[in-house]
């Protein structure tokens, strides 16, 4: 992975633990609504709310370490999150002022500053980065059977405690450094006042396209450098108390955004509206009514600005250039609001009485200006430079692959899932799946082979090329939601990849459903299990396809008809088979078993090979499986049944691979 891929995955990491501060900005907000002048106070309910949110705030450097450590884990896994928490008290401890004195023999007087500081959000993405490592390296690892135990997940913990200690011996070398230069950082930031608030909106909005704006963020909104505006507001009182807030200064990196989110956005999309050509104003204005109302309630920008951010590249340099006016005015004026999700209409409400607002209306007041600002500005520059905003594109025969986002043609994310896999040419060319608020990222292995005209008649707002390995496709809020039915699809639990796949490994024409029925021999060695007693959902309920299931006491697998692999996963965990006469059959071997990354599993066949039934094309580590996946349980179906008239003829029982008939296919 290059380097813009590896700060990609930081970046969407990151998300992770900043999930939870809307969490903590509600109970927060309720609290100082409820007790406005004394903060909890004079109000019990009050006092319980704001303490609940100040727990997660003062808690953000263990956040960060677990959120980050699971966020880059490459299975999502809850012990890659428990290493991350087991790493940075490890390492924190070992830093912390006492221990160092300690170990190094000197006066604690003696010991430098910056390890009174340890316990912060830098420290915990550091964690958090180097568990994740050491759990996608170890994770799978398997230990002599006197140790058996502590084998695959169970080891990460053990390793990244060891680990840890050799890096906190190099932090006590290195942290002073990093320490005093973030610091330097900082107040050199926090030294430009008011401008250099603005800096940090402008380039805010230029990271947008490319997803890096996350790990700017960092740097302003939470302690890594000094600042920790975030925080420190919704904090409230008690950051007031504490010395950690300045009244009119602490928020001043967030409210600059309200005017533009709440209002200067909504009135760009007024003006590309008004500048559509007469026969495109309907589908435009449905477009941009739905991305204004997210930009104004929600905070939620990247649809809108996704709409114009490649098909007219000035507008989005205006655009942040006014995001970093907006954000330098506030400030210096000190209107302060905060958020802690994103500078929109719920979140402007719940901080307006926390004890840092000041003067927040005025935010609206700028607002309104900046709406006037920003109609005018964009419907100029669309008219002077004939800028091909949505709905002023260049009529094309055949389609119109650089307009916007059409309606989706599918609204389930099973099926959108399905559409934008396919957008991304397929499980072929698909190599990693991760989102964040309103994206997908996808590492791809060609990117070039993304249709960004299907991604867009699915919906999709905009699509990013990155480089050649790493594709962001802008959805929308369902983003995560889209990701986890991808991954569901990626593992092989779906039929809507092998047609996929067939199409990839064999590019000529499938072969047409011939006439007669098909008989499947068993492709494993063991007991018959009906598909509806199959431990997942998606094959218990024959939304993948028709079949039945075998509990495998042999460890060998070998093609159930004649025909070619069209797919194998790259965990050897499952194979799709397309037989000759146009059945898709789907071998998946156990449950869930894509997590273990391929151990337990010995490829015999490769991709695109010509089989005929009973050759091998899987060897099992049956007592390794048994001991690590959910279950051994593997389905055999057909994922076009409906192409068929179904399946007779189902065996009971025990079966042998390659010899006992399993199940007919019966021919329409």
């Amino acid at each position: 992975m290059n380097v813009l891929g590896y700060l990609q995955k930081i970046g969407r990491a990151l998300m992770v633990p900043v999930a939870t501060l809307p969490a903590a900005a509600i109970l927060m907000g309720i609290g100082y609504w409820i007790d406005p002048t004394g903060w909890g106070g004079n109000s019990a309910v009050a006092a319980f709310l704001i303490t609940a949110g100040a727990a997660i705030i003062d808690n953000m450097p263990i956040l960060f370490a677990v959120g980050v450590a699971y966020g880059m884990s490459k299975d999502k896994d809850g012990a890659a999150a428990l290493a991350g928490l087991v790493g940075f008290y490890v390492l924190t401890k070992l830093c912390s002022p006492g221990a160092v004195a300690m170990i190094q023999g000197i006066d604690p007087k003696a010991v430098p500053a910056a390890f009174g500081k340890i316990n912060n959000q830098f420290v915990g993405i550091l964690t958090g980065v180097i568990t994740a490592e050491l759990y996608n390296r170890f994770s799978h690892v398997e230990l002599h059977k006197a140790l058996a135990f502590f084998s695959g997940k169970r080891l990460v913990p053990i390793v990244t405690s060891f680990v840890m200690i050799f890096v906190a011996f190099a932090m006590m070398i290195i942290w002073p450094v990093i320490y005093n230069g973030l610091v330097h950082f900082g107040e050199t930031i926090q030294g430009m006042g008011s401008a250099g608030a603005g800096i940090y909106a402008f380039f805010n909005r230029l990271l947008i396209p490319v997803g890096l704006h996350h790990a700017l963020n960092s740097v302003f909104w939470f302690d890594v450098a000094g600042i920790n505006d975030i925080p420190n507001f919704l904090g409230g009182a008690k950051s007031l108390a504490e010395g950690k807030a300045v009244l009119g200064i602490t928020g001043r990196y967030q409210a600059g955004f309200f005017p533009i989110m709440m209002f200067g956005l909504p009135g760009a999309a007024l003006a590309i509206y008004h500048a559509a050509k007469p026969a495109n104003k309907a589908r435009v204005a449905s477009l941009m009514i739905a991305a204004a109302f997210a930009a104004f309630f929600t905070g939620v920008t990247e649809p809108l600005e996704f709409s114009f951010m490649f098909v007219a590249p000035p507008l989005y340099l205006l655009h942040a250039f006014l995001t970093g006016v907006s954000v330098y005015i506030a400030a210096s004026m000190q209107w302060i609001a905060g958020f802690g999700f994103s500078a929109g209409l719920v979140d402007m409400v719940l901080s307006s009485r926390n004890p840092l607002a000041r003067d927040w209306y005025m935010l609206i007041a700028q607002g309104i200006v900046f709406f006037v600002i920003y109609y005018v500005t964009f419907r100029a520059a669309i008219g002077a430079f004939n800028l091909k905003t949505p709905g002023r594109e260049d009529d094309e025969v055949g389609g119109d692959a650089a307009a916007p986002a059409a309606a989706p043609v599918a609204s389930d994310n099973a099926s959108l899932a399905a559409g934008y896999l396919q957008a991304i040419g397929g499980n072929a060319n698909l190599a990693s799946i991760d989102a964040c608020i309103t994206r997908l990222r996808l590492g791809v292995k060609d990117s070039a082979l993304v249709d960004e005209a299907a991604a867009k008649r699915l919906g999709a707002s905009g699509v990013v090329r990155l480089n050649k390995e790493n594709v962001q496709i802008i959805i929308g809020p369902k983003a995560e939601l889209v990701a986890d039915a991808m991954r569901g699809l990626k593992g092989g639990v779906a039929a809507a990849p092998v047609a996929a796949a067939a199409a990839v490994a064999a590019p000529a024409a499938a072969p047409k459903v011939a006439a007669g029925d098909l008989v499947l021999v068993s492709p494993i060695t063991g007991d018959v299990v009906p598909l509806e007693e199959v431990p997942d959902p998606a094959f218990a309920s024959k939304a993948v396809g028709e079949g039945v299931a075998v509990r495998p006491t042999g460890k060998l697998v070998v093609a159930p008809v004649a025909g070619t692999i069209v797919k194998i996963f790259n965990s050897n965990h499952a194979f799709a088979l397309l037989a000759d006469n146009g059945a898709e059959l789907i071998v998946h071997i156990g449950v869930d078993t894509v997590k273990l990354g391929g151990q337990g599993f010995k490829r015999l066949a490769e991709q695109g090979a010509r089989v005929n039934a009973g050759d091998p094309v899987l060897e099992l580590d049956l007592a390794y499986l048994e001991q690590n996946a959910q279950s051994v349980i593997s389905p055999v179906i057909v994922s076009n049944v409906d192409q068929f008239a179904g399946v007779a003829n189902v065996a009971t029982g025990s079966v042998v691979a390659g010899q006992t008939k399993l199940y007919t296919l019966k021919a329409k």
